[in-house]
């Protein structure tokens, strides 16, 4: 337990900390009861949420204990964002994704030993509330001004639509989950994004209101950003959910495989549960060769792994090879090739044809007469097999799980053909 502050200062894990020499003591002194919350806005975390998730499971590891909160009440307001109004949901909605949320969250957790982690919803201590009684035991311990100074209000109060009442009160609730933990389980710790460095001194400042003599901590962890500034966890088609449904195993894992080598560095140390010695190693590794990708593929492997299981992993690993004719596309799950195709340029037919009109509708060539030299390069290949004429045509009995062709034009240049029957 004593070296945990240093590991995360190596790590890059501390964007800001109240006290840290007084952090760093009660670490060591532990084990400490600390938190962090999640607000149910959409069905499913996201990889932003990750780093969040993956420093409950260090701390605990650590020997300390976590209590992951997913904010029942808190996710009916939404903490405010900097650009616009939130969307309220429907509290049946609110309800589902509570629990949907949990249930991403507690496979990264241990719930046996002394240290066992608790699930806690602020819904619990919220849903018996009159306003009267909470505007008088909790609103009289903040001040409007300083409230104003908090980053998202300010930047919302400067911006044309202003804010709400409503959100501008979040985070008198956020502060008082950090109270009600601190007086049911003994929680003197809460952790979050640096996003959230307002909502998390709003709490420790209404604990020292209210319980003068209580010795409480904040950490949060720096946001993640790509090298060019832009935003962590976006791809081409939205954002990178946890949720298998929404973004597919494969999707994940290629998002972590083609990360940016000026970015593998600080995503690996933030993300990655390998020792010092092995990240080390690895970013050696791109610097000397960074066309090998050896660190993406580890990381692409350990988080696929830590999200969605090793089979899925696995799955996943042997669909990327088969692509690329290094296994046999016919041996894919349905599901996991579907995953995989839908990441590759694709087009639709209704029935089949000649193998060079393909690729040129699917976009592989620019024309077909362009297909035509592929072909007689010896540089076009049908589901791996290379095409042997011009005038050679798909068959159904070609077509994987009775639907696709996976088209190659060189080494890297692949397409799907799927055939609709309409």
């Amino acid at each position: 337990m004593t070296a945990i502050v240093d590991e995360f200062q190596w790590r890059g894990l501390i964007a800001h900390a109240t006290d840290q020499d007084a952090l760093r003591k009660a670490l060591a002194d532990g084990p400490v009861t600390f938190y962090c919350g999640f607000d149910p806005t959409a069905a499913s975390l996201h990889v932003g949420h990750l780093v969040q998730v993956l420093t409950l499971r260090r701390l605990q590891q650590a020997g300390h204990r976590p209590l992951a909160l997913v904010g029942g009440a808190t996710g009916h307001i939404g903490d405010p964002r900097p650009t616009a109004e939130r969307t309220l949901n429907d509290p049946e909605v609110i309800a589902q994704w509570v629990t949907r949320l949990r249930a991403q969250i507690e496979p990264f957790l241990s719930f046996e030993g002394d240290n066992a982690a608790t699930m806690v919803n602020n819904l619990d201590w919220t849903s018996g509330l009159t306003v009267i009684g909470f505007l008088r035991d909790i609103g009289k311990h903040f001040r409007v001004n300083k409230m104003l100074t908090k980053d998202s209000v300010a930047q919302r109060l400067a911006s044309d639509q202003g804010i709400s009442f409503t959100e501008f009160s979040y985070q008198l609730l956020q502060g008082m989950d950090f109270l009600e933990l601190y007086r049911r389980y003994g929680c003197t710790l809460q952790t979050g994004g640096s996003d959230q460095w307002g909502n998390l001194t709003a709490g420790l400042d209404l604990i020292h209101r209210m319980e003068p003599h209580a010795e409480v901590h904040a950490l949060a962890t720096p946001l993640l950003t790509k090298a060019d500034g832009t935003k962590f966890g976006k791809t081409e088609t939205g954002t990178l959910w946890l949720d298998p449904e929404m973004t597919t195993p494969y999707a994940f894992y290629q998002f972590w495989l083609n990360t940016d080598d000026q970015d593998i560095s600080r995503y690996m140390r933030i993300l990655s549960f390998k020792s010092r010695e092995e990240l080390e190693e690895l970013e050696k590794v791109t610097e000397e060769r960074p066309q090998a990708r050896t660190a993406q593929r580890a990381l692409a492997e350990e988080l696929t792994t830590l999200v969605h299981g090793a089979d899925q992993c696995a799955a996943v690993i042997a669909a990327s090879k088969a692509l690329f004719g290094q296994g046999k596309l016919a041996d894919l799950d349905e599901a996991t090739l579907a995953a995989a195709l839908s990441e590759l340029p694709n087009t639709k037919v209704s029935e089949l044809g000649l193998v060079t009109d393909l690729f040129a509708e699917v976009g592989l060539v620019a024309s077909k007469s362009a297909a035509r030299r592929t072909v007689k390069e010896g540089g076009a290949y049908v589901n791996n097999v290379k095409v042997a004429s011009e005038d050679t045509v798909a068959t159904a009995d070609e077509l994987l799980h009775g639907r696709w062709l996976v088209l190659r034009r060189g080494k890297k240049n692949l397409a799907a053909i799927e055939v609709t029957g309409a």
